[in-house]
């Protein structure tokens, strides 16, 4: 049984954005919208996980949770879902460092 996958995109290889548009619509530049099997939904993850690259990637998808949802990531995000007590909530990691020039004394 198909059901709706929503993956997000940032900084990904074009090629990969060409294979997700294949089985999803590209709402917006990034934002992929589709309704698949469970099957090709992980064949789809698969391939985000193994090309994502410096990019990053999420994917919330329908399941049997108190939420009614799953979130995976993949690449590197300040936005970190986390499990608490069966509930999905977002942790945000700090920014990161931003090494300062140093003039010559």
């Amino acid at each position: 049984m198909a059901s709706m996958l929503v993956i997000a995109t940032t900084a990904v290889p074009d090629h990969l954005r060409g294979a997700l548009s294949r089985w999803t619509s590209e709402v917006v530049p990034g934002i992929f919208v589709g309704s698949v099997s469970a099957r090709v939904r992980d064949e789809l993850w698969q391939a985000v996980t193994q090309t994502v690259g410096d990019g990053a990637a999420v994917l919330v998808h329908p399941a049997p949770t108190e939420q009614g949802y799953a979130i995976r990531t993949a690449g590197t995000r300040r936005r970190v879902p986390e499990d608490f007590d069966g509930l999905t909530l977002i942790r945000m990691t700090a920014p990161p460092k931003v090494k300062e020039m140093q003039s010559p004394s």
